[in-house]
């Protein structure tokens, strides 16, 4: 049966990732190039329950493409995972018109727009939007790149203090249940070890980190940890290795929700920009439930269940790379 797309509506859910401004401005613009009209929804699915919609045109996405965060705001719903408020948000979905919706976000983001779907046979495009970068189907979800240069920067500035004072740092960062974070800013800034839960327990890391000789030829190091890692937290690493090592000065940092602003790098600006666009071609393409991502540089549409589901792990090579760089 032919399906006429004539307006879609956008949102923005779960954790904010810089670069989700630029990929709103594409949607809409992308959107409005086809004569698809475009609903910008605000806070979320819970907006989508409560009606917090508002029509965009061209100039209320100008100037936003620099800056982080999401216009659309963001916000957590437990109404929506529901079916009582799934039924308010398609009645939302209904009353506004809107033929097909654009879901920007990660995993729990994704879950909502397929359990909708689903339900009630609207076509969902998502957009990953996450700093995890844990989204299987593509290389790269907006934000990631953003949040690891800031990691880079928290971290060279630690190194500063660490190696004036002699100390080893455990720096932990966010990702979840993932290393990607971890494991590529312990790269880029010559750190010690990555402790991330893809590999062994963070225990057995913590062995072989110390059983290196970690110190015989360096008066400090850093360590970065990958939160929620570590049972009870990475502040136990650092206690553990005190205890095995009363003479070391050991120190904890946790560099929290400021991995998560800051105005967009480059990469992040396009690969947001490249997405926003393909969103729409998806949708004039009649694709429904799936995921547009980047592998290898060009744009895939991948089920959003797959995207959800499937397992991403982080490349071996680069875990050998950081042992062998971090002698």
């Amino acid at each position: 049966m032919e399906y006429t797309i004539k307006t879609i509506g956008v949102l923005t859910s779960g954790g904010d990732a810089p670069g989700m401004n630029a990929a709103i401005r594409a949607v809409t613009r992308a959107a409005l190039n086809n004569n698809i009209r475009v609903k910008a929804i605000f806070r979320g699915y819970k907006g989508l329950i409560t009606g917090e919609v508002k029509e965009f045109h061209t100039e209320d996405v100008s100037n936003i493409i620099q800056r982080g965060g999401t216009i659309l705001k963001t916000a957590r719903s437990d109404e929506f995972k529901t079916t009582e408020g799934r039924q308010l948000a398609y009645e939302t979905l209904r009353r506004e018109e809107i033929d097909a919706l654009i879901v920007i976000g990660g995993d729990g983001t994704f879950t909502g727009g397929t359990l909708l779907a689903r339900e009630y046979n609207i076509p969902i495009v998502g957009i990953p939007g996450t700093v995890d970068n844990d989204l299987w189907g593509t290389d790269a979800t907006i934000g990631y790149d953003t949040s690891l240069n800031t990691i880079m920067d928290c971290v060279d500035k630690i190194r500063d203090t660490a190696t004036s004072h002699e100390r080893v740092f455990f720096v932990e960062v966010m990702g979840r249940n993932a290393g990607f974070l971890a494991l590529n800013s312990a790269i880029a800034c010559g750190c010690e070890a990555a402790i991330i839960p893809e590999r062994k327990t963070a225990e057995e890391q913590l062995e072989h980190f110390i059983g290196s000789g970690f110190r015989k030829s360096k008066n400090s190091s850093i360590v970065i940890v990958a939160e929620n890692s570590v049972p009870g937290g990475t502040q136990v690493l650092a206690d553990t290795l005190k205890e095995r090592h009363p003479e070391y000065d050991v120190r904890v940092t946790i560099l929290g929700h400021l991995q998560r602003g800051g105005s967009p790098t480059a990469n992040d600006r396009i690969l947001a920009s490249r997405l926003g666009v393909a969103a729409i071609n998806a949708l004039l393409e009649e694709q429904r439930s799936i995921m547009v991502g980047v592998q290898n540089e060009e744009i895939v549409y991948v089920p959003l269940a797959k995207a959800i589901h499937q397992r991403k792990d982080v490349q071996s090579d680069k875990v050998t790379a950081l042992q062998i760089l971090s002698i």
